[in-house]
């Protein structure tokens, strides 16, 4: 059996470390991400155009809908990595998990203490940013796992689009497993091409030259898929471990897309949009520092349309006007790191 079978089969008979015939342990950290389609309170903000998410809306959006909302993004999140069919079947979930599409602070507070997720030790990071529809993105994060250093909101330029209202990006700073991990949370705009995907490259250079020993994931929902040139090239996250240069990212999402397995579907074809992108120090074999190990789109099955035309489509909240009472129109993705214990 190949070593990372073992290690597969073992942490999921363990559910945090692994024990090689080397004796080697590992512990297992999970990071995530999760565009949750639209998760509005019930109140009508200034200076935003959240209309149609209130109870006078076109989505008739009151109290019910909203818990319902909460519940069921609550139940998704806290089978992240610890449902049967995780091959790592963590006790506590993700260390971290970015998320998109939240209208403020208290929808997010909402969350994490809904559900199994009050159980959990988690804490929140956002900022409001200018987007039109008032929507952010913002971070979940495990106290007991990740200790939070700082965080800052990073405006994304688009030189082409001077006037353009969207989300910012997010940039949080801790520690995991022992080590300095930033995280870079985004919502890009919808495919407008050209530049505005350079940034998430510049503020991940510019933290690794500050800090070379640190790490950098990058995640979101980036409106294109791992082989757009806004990825492949701008960006330069590549498919394969092998073909990262110093400096360089991998795309932990890139073979999943070639197999035809994606996070949201239009048209009877898939996209990966929501992707998690991680700096090369992060790969290798020698697990005495924290290595990337696998990735994973989480398309249960709870998560999707049991029928008619859309059926194996992600169960959204409404489509086509019509109140579904489901999750989201995104599936969400996980990767998987180890480090070995001492």
């Amino acid at each position: 059996m190949k070593k990372i079978g073992f290690l597969l089969l073992a942490v999921f008979l363990t559910g945090v470390t692994v024990t090689q015939a080397q004796k080697k342990q590992y512990a297992i950290y999970a990071v995530a991400f999760y565009n949750l389609e639209n998760l509005f309170d019930t109140i009508n903000q200034p200076n935003t155009n959240d209309e149609e998410f209130t109870p006078s809306g076109s989505y008739r959006w009151g109290g019910l809908k909203y818990r319902n909302k909460l519940n069921n993004l609550a139940y998704a999140i806290s089978n992240f990595a610890t449902d049967n069919s995780s091959p790592f079947k963590l006790k506590n979930g993700p260390a971290v998990i970015g998320v998109s599409e939240i209208e403020n602070e208290q929808v997010l507070e909402d969350l994490i203490h809904t559900g199994e997720l009050s159980k959990r030790n988690y804490g929140i990071v956002h900022y409001d940013s200018p987007d039109f529809r008032g929507i952010d993105v913002g971070l979940i994060y495990d106290k007991d796992q990740f200790t939070l250093e700082s965080s800052r909101s990073a405006r994304l330029h688009t030189p082409q689009f001077p006037n353009l209202r969207t989300r910012d990006q997010l940039v949080v700073s801790g520690i995991l497993a022992g080590e300095r991990v930033h995280f870079i949370v985004n919502h890009w705009p919808s495919r407008l091409g050209g530049e505005k995907q350079s940034s998430p490259k510049h503020l991940a250079d510019s933290l690794l030259a500050a800090d070379p020993d640190s790490k950098v994931i990058i995640m979101g929902d980036l409106n294109d898929d791992p082989s757009n040139r806004s990825c492949k090239t701008v960006l330069g996250a590549k498919k394969k471990q092998q073909e990262v240069q110093a400096g360089g990212y991998f795309n932990t999402m890139w073979e999943m897309f070639d197999k035809g397995i994606g996070t949201l579907a239009y048209n009877g074809s898939w996209n990966l949009f929501d992707q998690i992108i991680i700096s090369r120090n992060l790969l290798g074999k020698d697990r005495s520092t924290l290595k990337y190990i696998r990735s994973e789109v989480f398309n249960r099955d709870f998560l999707k349309q049991k029928e008619g035309k859309y059926k194996g489509y992600p169960l959204r909240t409404h489509a086509a006007g019509v109140y579904l009472n489901g999750y989201s129109d995104h599936f969400p993705t996980l990767i998987y790191l180890a480090k070995e214990i001492k």
